[in-house]
């Protein structure tokens, strides 16, 4: 083989090696926008009041009580008014009948209205969608699954999960009169009204029809796009929820906060690595200038001892002279005057600074220079001594989406005004529990099928949202979990807020390893 097209198929193969890895479905998206998906079915009612299904179709929920589905699927109760439309849930609860409230034969779309409170989870519309090669999961009940199954009349009105087939968005084909989207993800009849998702569990369209294949060539299906659907819902005055941001799974959002930890630990390493080097530089510095003090210091001592001596001596030999000429007078003074000076100089050289005062004298020095003039601490001593002063104090808060490092699927990204207190009071209304040295709150509403986890850093000031989209059951073992326990009111003390936290964990033992939802707030003095 030529050299050539060996270094070519080398090139090639490590370019392929360095392409990055597009990031797979998250099955708990998928399963959580699931839930929201319901089948429709039509019903006539015989002499005897016994209700007999004629057809039936797929829908999913764009509020907690409004379904969007095809039109061609409730065609047969928009024409015949003695038919009935039945809802029947997915995961769990009873089915409810429904109300046709919009039909749009046009773009094949029809919105239903629960007659009885059925809160189902919305699913989330994408506000934007990729055309070409993206990873898309149809969702429905397919009629040839049920006869496969063996599935009776009895069964089609009893709660079922509906069936999930992956595939491909193959682009944008407009039909003749409406704009779909063409991809590989099976549906079969039965499917039409059921949603088409992305990999994050949002809807990118309402799945229509399939191309005719005559069982030979490859099998393609038609979804209605959003460019339909949205201003349908707005017609309808339906505000759903639309998300517009890219989709990323949760495993590449760990591994890109493990990379950014790591990058943090890093910088702070070197951080206490030019820290410390500085304060041993500035050691040094001290000592040298203690040493030449202190060596100064000795100098001086020793000088004015040997005055001391010479002023001894000096005093001794005016003693003796004063003896020899018989003055008595000056003798005695000039001895009291050597003996002082022979006692000064003993004690000047006996108190002379010694060697082993360096250190205590280095410290003394380092201290007193870090004091400023207005007696407040500097450098490292004065950042930590206003952070405990920060944290000891309610702070006032705006908290700002980190769009970067969250992973947001159905939330809302506006600013959140945050008052923190030091005992763990947010907005002066929600006590937080503390365990482990971290603060959260845990909360479980009863109107949708999802649990949050609030939790909010003072060190770093950021508030953080892990949301679970759980099923029927899953949420009712939650919530029993949460009747265990009575949350504190704020103020009530460091002890309430530790049995708030320990409390919690019940719960959150039974929440899955992944959130579906992931929104970090980066918080900032409020103006």
């Amino acid at each position: 083989m030529p050299w050539r097209l060996i270094r070519t198929l080398f090139a090639a193969f490590a370019l392929l090696a360095l392409a990055p890895i597009p990031a797979r479905a998250d099955p708990g998206d998928v399963d959580a926008a699931s839930r929201g998906v319901v089948r429709i079915v039509l019903m006539e009612e015989d002499d005897n009041g016994e209700l007999t299904p004629v057809a039936h179709g797929t829908g999913f929920a764009v509020t907690p009580e409004r379904i969007v589905t095809n039109a061609h699927v409730v065609a047969d109760a928009q024409a015949n008014h003695a038919l009935s439309i039945g809802i029947v849930p997915s995961d769990g609860g009873e089915a409810v009948y429904g109300r046709l409230i919009a039909y749009s034969p046009r773009n094949d779309l029809a919105l239903i209205a629960t007659t009885s409170p059925m809160k189902l989870s919305p699913l989330t519309i994408a506000g934007t969608t990729e055309t070409d090669s993206a990873g898309v999961t149809s969702v429905g009940y397919p009629m040839n699954v049920d006869r496969a199954q063996g599935l009776g009349i009895s069964d089609i009105f009893r709660a079922q999960p509906p069936v999930k087939s992956r595939g491909f968005l193959s682009g944008r084909r407009p039909s003749r009169d409406f704009d779909t989207l063409l991809h590989t993800a099976p549906i079969g009849r039965g499917s039409s009204g059921g949603p088409l998702l992305d990999d994050c569990g949002r809807v990118v369209g309402v799945n229509s029809f399939g191309a005719e294949s005559g069982g030979a060539d490859s099998e393609f299906y038609f979804a209605v796009s959003n460019r339909e659907l949205l201003p349908f819902l707005r017609a309808n005055d339906i505000v759903a929820q639309v998300n517009g941001l890219p989709c990323r799974s949760m495993a590449e959002l760990d591994e890109e906060e493990r990379a950014r930890a790591e990058r943090e630990q890093l910088a702070a390493q070197r951080e206490q690595e030019v820290q410390t080097a500085r304060e041993a530089e500035r050691t040094a510095a001290a000592r040298r200038e203690v040493e030449f003090a202190l060596i100064a210091e000795r100098e001086n001592a020793m000088m004015l001892s040997l005055l001391l001596v010479i002023g001894t001596l000096a005093g001794g030999f005016i003693a003796w002279q004063a003896r020899e000429e018989g003055n008595r007078t000056a003798m005695k003074i000039a001895s009291a005057v050597a003996g002082v000076a022979l006692a000064g100089a003993a004690a000047s050289w006996l108190t002379r600074p010694g060697f082993g005062d360096v250190d205590d004298r280095v410290a003394q020095f380092l201290a007193e220079e870090e004091k400023t003039p207005t007696g407040q601490k500097s450098g490292v001593i004065a950042t930590e001594a206003a952070t405990e002063a920060l944290s000891a104090q309610t702070e006032k808060l705006v908290c700002v989406v980190n769009v970067e490092r969250s992973r947001i699927t159905t939330g809302e990204t506006a600013d959140i005004p945050f008052t923190w207190s030091p005992d763990g009071c947010v907005n002066s209304r929600t006590q937080y529990g503390l365990k482990d040295g971290k603060w959260s709150r845990i909360l479980v509403p009863n109107s949708e099928a999802a649990v949050s986890v609030n939790s909010y850093d003072p060190a770093k000031h950021e508030y953080r949202i892990d949301r679970y989209l759980l099923g029927h059951d899953a949420m009712a073992e939650v919530r029993k979990a949460r009747g265990q326990y009575t949350t504190p009111a704020c103020g009530a003390g460091e002890a309430a807020a530790r049995d708030l936290g320990s409390s919690q964990a019940a719960v959150s033992a039974l929440l899955p390893a992944q959130p579906n939802e992931r929104v970090i707030y980066d918080c900032r003095k409020a103006e």
